[in-house]
């Protein structure tokens, strides 16, 4: 059970970290920097499948490094929330898919795409520290998910923001899953 002070900690961050990750996409067009960065620096398993995520409001947008990945012959999904407490599952998806309406606004494959388990997921987030925690936007479902796959085998799990969302410390507990990377214009940043 998270305690209510860390809820609050998280929650108050969360209002500085979006206005930050807001002002940062407003003015940098960082996402080739980022690409770049993440071919550069991490290594994908060969036959991996690769989850990704269908960007919203001012998140770095993974879709460049999904259309490299792609054509280098990894298999790519995206996530859909089932429901609310729950890990989320991953639907197969390929550039020029059409997507439709999923929950909390995001876009999502049908239903008729196969469930996928990657690999490789890049997350998005509001914030993160050098120690590898991120803050979400407080549902948990890459907490719940990470832990499940981790339980299955070896996960790589890569934070996509802008430098500007880096602060010194994420408030978390045990509950709270590790990124083994964090991309930035700036850097890669191996924390795992």
């Amino acid at each position: 059970m998270t305690s209510p002070t860390l809820q609050q900690n998280k929650a108050d961050l969360r209002r500085i970290a979006g206005e930050r990750r807001d002002a940062a996409a407003a003015t940098a067009g960082e996402t080739a920097v980022v690409t770049d960065r993440f071919l550069a620096a991490v290594r994908v398993p060969p036959g991996a499948a690769v989850s990704g995520y269908w960007p919203m409001r001012s998140e770095i947008d993974p879709r460049p490094i999904l259309t490299a990945l792609h054509a280098r012959g990894h298999s790519l999904c995206l996530p859909v929330v089932v429901g609310k407490g729950q890990p989320l599952i991953f639907r197969a998806w390929r550039p020029g898919d059409g997507l439709v309406a999923g929950g909390f606004g995001t876009q999502v494959p049908d239903e008729e795409q196969e469930t996928v388990v990657p690999r490789l997921l890049l997350v998005p987030l509001l914030a993160f520290d050098r120690a590898g925690y991120r803050l979400g936007y407080g549902g948990g479902f890459y907490d719940r998910t990470l832990a499940a796959l981790r339980a299955q085998g070896p996960v790589v799990a890569v934070g996509l923001a802008f430098s500007a969302q880096e602060v010194e410390s994420v408030p978390h507990d045990a509950t709270d899953a590790r990124l083994d990377w964090i991309v930035t214009e700036a850097e890669a940043l191996d924390v795992g």
